[in-house]
C-alpha cells in the first residue's frame, strides 16, 4: 500500500535540538508489498513581538521496495532565525541500500550528509555498509539489529578541525503493536571508533504512535544522545521531547 503522510510537530526541548544520528530504523515504512511510498511536508512560521522570529522546516521520504531490494531516500532542513541570527540552521541527506540475502539476513549501504549549527558542526559526511539481522517477527512485534563499519568525515564549526574517522555502527530495535490503535518503536545506536573504544556515542529514541482515526494518529518522540568527545563547545548531552501528529491519506 502506497501511502503519502504529511507531518506537523509541537517541539519541547529539553536541552537541544541537534540529532546528528539519524534514527533510520522509524523511517523504513513496513509494507508486505512492493513499489513507492513516501512523504513529504514543509512548514513556516513568522512571530513578531519583542523580537522577530521567523522558522521553517521542509522534509521529504522516498523509499522503493522490491521482493529482495529496498531503496531509501531521506531529505530534512531546519531554520530558525531572530534580527538575522541564525539559531538554528540544520539539515540533512540520507541514502540507503538493503539487499535480502535470506530469511534472517540483509545486507546495507549508506551514505548521509549532514550540517548541524547548534553541535557545532560545519559537515558530517559518512559511509558506511554491513548486515542486518532480523532476530524475531510476529504479527504484534519484531526485533531487528544491525552490526555495521562507517568511515566518517566531520569538520567542527569552532575550531575547523577535521577528523577522519572509521567508526563501528550498531543498533538494536523493537516495534511492538498490540493492536490497530497503539504501536511503540525503540532503537539504540552504539558507535564507538575503532582505534578509540572510549570515544564512542549512544543514541536511543523511543516512539509512541496512537492512531484515532483512520488517517490521523497522534506521536510522541523520545530521544537521548550521548557523545563522549562532542565537537568544541557541545554538550555530551542532548535530550530532546517532541508531541506531534501525523496524518496519512
Amino acid at each position: 500500500m502506497r501511502t503519502l503522510s504529511v507531518l506537523a510537530f509541537i517541539v519541547l526541548t529539553l536541552k537541544s535540538s541537534a540529532q546528528l544520528i539519524v534514527n533510520v530504523e522509524n523511517s523504513r515504512i513496513q509494507s508486505d508489498t512492493t513499489g513507492w511510498a513516501g512523504s513529504a511536508g514543509t512548514s513556516f512560521s513568522y512571530t513578531k513581538n519583542v523580537q522577530e522570529i521567523l522558522s521553517a522546516n521542509a522534509n521529504a521520504h522516498l523509499q522503493y521496495k522490491t521482493q529482495k531490494d529496498l531503496y531509501l531516500v531521506l531529505a530534512n532542513y531546519n531554520l530558525l532565525t531572530s534580527f538575522n541570527q541564525k539559531l538554528v540552521n540544520n539539515m540533512f541527506y540520507h541514502l540507503r541500500y538493503n539487499r535480502k540475502l535470506g530469511k534472517v539476513v540483509r545486507w546495507e549501504a549508506f551514505t548521509q550528509w549532514q550540517q548541524n549549527r547548534l553541535s557545532n558542526i560545519d559537515l558530517r559526511a559518512v559511509l558506511g555498509t554491513g548486515p542486518r539481522f532480523k532476530l524475531h517477527e510476529t504479527k504484534s512485534f519484531r526485533i531487528y539489529a544491525g552490526a555495521l563499519a562507517m568511515y566518517e568525515y566531520e569538520v567542527e564549526r569552532a575550531s575547523t578541525f577535521i577528523h577522519r574517522d572509521i567508526r563501528s555502527d550498531n543498533y538494536a530495535s523493537f516495534t511492538f503493536k498490540p493492536n490497530a490503535v497503539f504501536d511503540v518503536t525503540s532503537t539504540t545506536f552504539y558507535q564507538p571508533l575503532f582505534r578509540q573504544l572510549n570515544d564512542f556515542r549512544v543514541l536511543s529514541q523511543v516512539t509512541f504512535n496512537v492512531k484515532v482515526s483512520k488517517h490521523f494518529s497522534i506521536v510522541t518522540n523520545w530521544d537521548y544522545l550521548y557523545d563522549a568527545f562532542p565537537a568544541e563547545g557541545s554538550p555530551n548531552v542532548n535530550l530532546t521531547v517532541t508531541n506531534g501528529f501525523s496524518y496519512t491519506f
